[in-house]
């Protein structure tokens, strides 16, 4: 089920209360603007109308240790769907974005509702750029003239393989993030002094610092020319 609305605060909230009523997992919630759209660390932000293509998809899923790694399988289940509609290949930083030529394009949230120590159900928020906003000059969109509700069309199933996969990333998962890998080989300032190596299997960031490497679960990357 699609629920498509004009204007609402976040897709994520309406997404939260509807499967808190029993909305079924595959319920997509899209919003032409939101007034108060969720990002990381509690940052928010609004968009523009017609700016972008703002979503969150409800999951119910089974397998608690694959939400660890969720927003880095749906980067990689997006990115090869984007980069159709982008002027270069879809890049990956960790542990939630998708740049090209370095800039932003698309921003990832994860939030998870838990009973009993399991989870209840999954929102899955997505926010791309059809075109970049003014507010933000780090920014990018896709390609001029691109069909939203196409880019849905496509982008939907590619969530929702993203969503039944099981544990932790596999072999290949690793290959093709490493393929994209937007920071690796590059010094970062947060969230530790380094040198990115890549990510693990458990979507842990890999930090090259002295002599040894160390594993980051939590946190924002930023990059030495973006501090």
């Amino acid at each position: 089920m699609i629920l498509a609305y004009e204007e609402v605060g976040s897709t994520l909230d309406v997404a939260h209360e509807l499967a808190a009523r029993g909305a079924e997992a595959g319920t997509l919630i899209v919003a032409e603007t939101q007034t108060a759209g969720r990002g990381r660390l509690g940052r928010t932000w609004r968009s523009e109308k017609g700016a972008g293509l703002w979503l969150t998809l409800i999951e119910r899923p089974e397998d608690a240790s694959a939400l660890e790694v969720l927003s880095l399988r749906v980067g990689l289940a997006l990115a090869p769907v984007l980069d159709a509609y982008a002027d270069s290949p879809i890049q990956l930083k960790w542990p939630n974005d998708l740049h090209v030529n370095g800039r932003k394009l698309a921003g990832i949230l994860i939030e998870a509702r838990w009973r009993e120590g399991q989870p209840e159900w999954v929102a899955i928020g997505v926010g791309i750029n059809l075109r970049p906003p003014a507010s933000e000059p780090r920014a990018i969109g896709l390609r001029p003239g691109v069909d939203r509700d196409e880019i849905l069309e496509r982008v939907l199933p590619a969530l929702r393989s993203a969503a039944e996969r099981k544990g932790p990333l596999d072999d290949d998962e690793l290959a093709a993030f490493a393929a994209r890998d937007y920071a690796r080989g590059r010094r970062c300032t947060e969230p530790a002094h380094g040198t990115v190596a890549g990510i693990d299997a458990s979507g842990a960031l890999l930090v090259e610092v002295a002599s040894e490497t160390i594993r980051i679960r939590a946190g924002s990357l930023v990059l030495e020319e973006e501090a």
